[in-house]
């Protein structure tokens, strides 16, 4: 199998002989202890050896790493070519995106570095709009010529479509920009040394042992992603962001009965420098998750029925990204994502209608939300991005779409909302999500009033396992610690929870919401859609929330 993206790839977390594999079908080199020391991927002692030894490394061919650095003067180039034939060939619309991606992925397992990894790759795609239909192309050869060339394919590429386009695409109007914008970071974690990296993550382990924990492996990612935009309209944009993509699992084994338990760790990816990992205490964390690991061994199992949640952030975050997130996007909405992630019960005639969650529940997009993984200044449409948020759903009713270029017409709108984005340069622009966030409690309510209010339920704090059906209406719903509720107070560990819902009742029974105190951002790195598949970053916002009569079963029972 092989993957777009390093977020794919951590999120595969493949084994020796699969990253052999991914190596050999990205580059199309054997993958061996030779090439690795030419190319001098690994940066720590004892790294090609561990490679030899087939651990986990992530690679990209020489190439690759040397690849041309994205510049305007690169992009004035290209898109000078790419521009002008396009128009020439009776394109109404059309742009060039110069993507630059750079990624690095460090891995540790107990007292050793399991692998180090970097790529660098650059490339363009040119995107034409021809009678109402599109075509793209894309090429990492950096030439005009090459920009010329990819501008007659997409050329094609869009007749072609044309001749079986049921309905032909309406651009709406979109201003030309010409700007520059940067994510605010202090530390770029590119120009951290491996040797720093590789010690955090080494004490993360050692913590975890010396707590108890029987295993602890940890990684740090890392992705700079730089792109580069003009249009046929006039725009001419330059960005740059980084993500920093940390994480640790702690399990603990009882040797008696051999019966396992493990913990994660609750850091989100972030839209952030390498402060963002620093300033964050891992070592205390993993104390802390190889003990709750330790207490899962023995926890009470869960009573399956009817009970009140209270539903941390690090836990509902992933609950608000299926059930509103997925369910709100205009693409699937309207079938186009039927034949592989299914479509939407969200259909348009709900539009301004449908009384999807309480009246306490708004939910916002935004690219402008501090630390956001979604957060840039324009999408890959080149539509201006921030200070355009909106609300998805408000005081609990479905309100927008999100929604890309050439869509709001299929709905009778004017305007899309700044919800493109591509993974790569050789991936079409797609709606993809915004920063999506529950919003807090006007008031400073707190999350002992939220569990005060409850007789008998279930605390749960961060994300497992899930599940939910093609159009985003049943799912299911895990974590990772859990504990009783009895009289409005915490009680003993529970072990073995999900939760079920049908989305609009589980949303319109939230009676509960606590104040901006205890507001978190979570999200994921690598949420997958469209075919070709395309990975893509996002955040939730959320605070604590109380939600009544939800199903909770027990997951040891089920099976």
């Amino acid at each position: 199998m092989a993957f777009r993206t390093l977020e794919a790839f951590l999120a595969k977390r493949a084994g020796p002989a699969e990253s052999c594999a991914f190596f050999e079908c990205v580059t199309g080199a054997k993958f061996t202890a030779d090439l690795v020391q030419r190319r001098h991927f690994l940066k720590v002692a004892g790294g090609a050896a561990a490679c030899c030894a087939g651990h986990r490394v992530l690679l990209r061919p020489a190439n690759a790493v040397a690849a041309e650095v994205a510049s305007r003067s690169l992009l004035e180039t290209l898109a000078g070519a790419a521009l002008d034939a396009a128009k020439k060939a009776g394109a109404s619309y059309a742009d060039l995106r110069l993507c630059q991606d750079e990624t690095e992925w460090i891995a540790a397992k107990e007292e050793r570095v399991e692998g180090v990894g970097f790529s660098r790759t650059t490339g363009f795609g040119v995107r034409v709009l021809r009678e109402g239909a599109w075509g793209y192309a894309a090429s990492d050869r950096l030439t005009p010529e090459e920009a010329l060339r990819m501008t007659g394919i997409a050329i094609g590429i869009a007749k072609a479509n044309r001749a079986i386009q049921q309905r032909a695409i309406e651009l709406e109007t979109v201003p030309a920009f010409q700007d520059k914008w940067a994510m605010p970071m202090k530390t770029d974690p590119f120009a951290v040394s491996v040797e720093e990296k590789t010690d955090a993550l080494l004490a993360i382990n050692r913590a975890a042992k010396e707590a108890g924990g029987s295993f602890c492996s940890s990684d740090f990612g890392f992705v700079r992603e730089t792109k580069l935009f003009a249009s046929s309209r006039g725009s001419l944009l330059e960005q740059v962001r980084v993500r920093s993509m940390p994480g640790f699992n702690v399990t603990a084994v009882d040797k008696k009965t051999g019966k396992f338990a493990s913990r994660a760790s609750f850091a989100a990816p972030r839209g952030s420098g390498y402060e963002y990992i620093a300033g964050y205490d891992f070592t205390t964390e993993a104390r802390k998750a190889a003990e709750e690991a330790q207490r899962k061994l023995t926890a009470k199992p869960v009573q399956p029925g009817r009970k009140d949640l209270v539903l941390h952030p690090t836990n509902l975050w992933l609950t608000i990204h299926e059930s509103i997130g997925h369910a709100t996007e205009l693409d699937r909405a309207l079938g186009w994502e039927a034949n592989f992630a299914g479509t939407s019960f969200v259909t348009p005639d709900k539009l301004g209608k449908l009384q999807y969650a309480s009246p306490l529940v708004t939910v916002m997009a935004d690219r402008s939300q501090a630390g956001g993984l979604s957060t840039v200044g324009y999408d890959d449409d080149g539509v201006r991005a921030i200070g355009a948020e909106f609300p998805i759903i408000q005081d609990g009713v479905f309100k927008n779409y999100q929604m890309a270029i050439g869509q709001a017409a299929l709905i009778g709108l004017k305007q899309s909302n700044g919800c493109a984005y591509a993974d790569s340069y050789g991936s079409f622009p797609i709606q993809r999500m915004p920063n999506v966030s529950l919003q807090p409690a006007p008031e400073d309510i707190r999350l002992e009033e939220l569990i005060a209010g409850v007789k008998d339920g279930v605390y749960i704090m961060g994300n497992g396992s899930w599940s939910i059906d093609q159009q985003r209406r049943n799912f299911q719903f895990g974590g990772q610690v859990f504990y009783e509720i009895k009289g409005g107070k915490l009680g003993a560990m529970l072990r073995d929870v999900a939760y079920q819902g049908n989305t609009i009742d589980f949303w319109n029974a939230c009676d509960g919401l606590c104040g901006r105190s205890e507001y978190h951002l979570g999200g994921a790195s690598n949420c997958g859609k469209g075919q070709p598949a395309q990975g893509a970053p996002v955040s939730h916002g959320a605070v604590p929330a109380r939600f009544r009569g939800i199903n909770v079963i027990n997951t040891a029972a089920a099976a």
